[in-house]
């Protein structure tokens, strides 16, 4: 399949695990109406990404199954939104709630996780794609990462102070991811004991990193990948509300967020990060600048990567009427033209 674009190549289309909002819409609101959800729907698709998981952070464990039965019933209302939302990921209740560890999570909502919490999430959620991120120190969250896995949720270990050990028994028990591992800790860190080398000494965990230039510094981002294997690397852009909208104040759930024009998320008068104002074609190209490689490599570690290793297809984007994006990037590496394309007719 050739690409429509005058000299452009013709690449997988962009999938995102983690994208708790887009083009001023706010995923954790209580209900989000079905044009909200198009609107950012079509805002990832020109932007490169054709599927994600919908995101929910921590919020009171009521509140949370009710927004994912409504957003659930709102997807499967319309085949666009089918094709797009993936699955879901809960990034929380389940998650550490010491100081830095919480990040922008509140952390009076922090919960255990126990058998009936996933019997809920289960049945809430049908046979959809689930991503979990928890905390493996909370109480019973090594039993409850088994059950997670035997019931087909995806673990991922993320906001979490854990002791080695701790992390070593959680992969046991079948937990195989970290999320956005350098975030959701202090800026300063034990030189000699710290999360990041504890991770980096566990094995078997797939690593997602937020490629923005911003909340991996350039000099880590090189050196995780120095460090990891290459197909155990993915980005995500922890994208919030303010992704592909202009400067201004946004939301992300009852937090009132403010983006300048360095497009850095905070709450207002607060120095750290709460999620990410870009948008998943501008990761690659983050990724490939502190990298020094090419954009092609990059791509990768933001479309088939992660959807492999969450069990996802990936169809060979040059077969007939397969999705796509159509690229052109200029001889000095900058993206000139970009376009993805759907099958038609879409699923019904």
């Amino acid at each position: 399949m050739d690409s429509s674009i005058p000299g452009g190549s013709v690449v997988p289309p962009l999938f995102d695990l983690q994208i708790n909002g887009f083009a001023g819409v706010d995923f954790q609101t209580p209900h989000v109406r079905p044009d909200e959800l198009l609107r950012a729907v079509r805002g990832l698709r020109a932007n490169g990404c054709t599927r994600f998981l919908l995101t929910l952070i921590t919020d009171r464990w009521d509140s949370l199954l009710a927004k994912l039965r409504q957003l659930r019933q709102t997807r499967d209302s319309s085949p666009e939104l089918r094709a797009a939302i993936a699955g879901w990921h809960l990034e929380g209740p389940f998650l550490s709630s010491e100081p830095a560890y919480h990040g922008a999570h509140n952390p009076a909502w922090m919960l255990d996780p126990t058998p009936n919490h996933f019997s809920e999430l289960r049945v809430a959620t049908g046979d959809d794609l689930v991503l979990l991120t928890l905390a493996p120190e909370r109480g019973g969250a090594l039993d409850a990462i088994a059950l997670a896995v035997s019931l087909g949720f995806k673990v991922s270990l993320g906001h979490t102070n854990a002791p080695a050990t701790c992390l070593r028994e959680a992969a046991a028990a079948g937990a195989t991811g970290f999320t956005h591992l350098g975030n959701a800790c202090p800026q300063t860190l034990d030189r000699h004991d710290n999360i990041l080398w504890r991770v980096l000494e566990t094995p078997g965990l797939n690593i997602s990193l937020i490629a923005d230039q911003r909340h991996v510094s350039p000099p880590l981002f090189r050196l995780l990948h120095r460090l990891i294997p290459g197909d155990r690397i993915f980005y995500t852009t922890d994208a919030m509300a303010a992704a592909g909208a202009p400067p201004g104040r946004y939301h992300l759930g009852p937090l009132e967020l403010e983006v300048g024009p360095d497009r850095i998320v905070r709450e207002p008068g607060k120095t750290h990060f709460a999620g990410s104002a870009t948008t998943p074609v501008e990761a690659v190209f983050h990724a490939a600048t502190m990298l020094g490689v090419s954009w092609r490599e990059t791509w990768q570690r933001l479309s088939d990567l992660p959807a492999r290793w969450l069990g996802l297809p990936t169809p060979d984007p040059a077969a007939a009427n397969a999705p796509r994006c159509e690229v052109r990037v200029s001889p000095a590496g900058q993206l000139e033209a970009l376009r993805a394309v759907l099958p038609e007719p879409l699923p019904a």
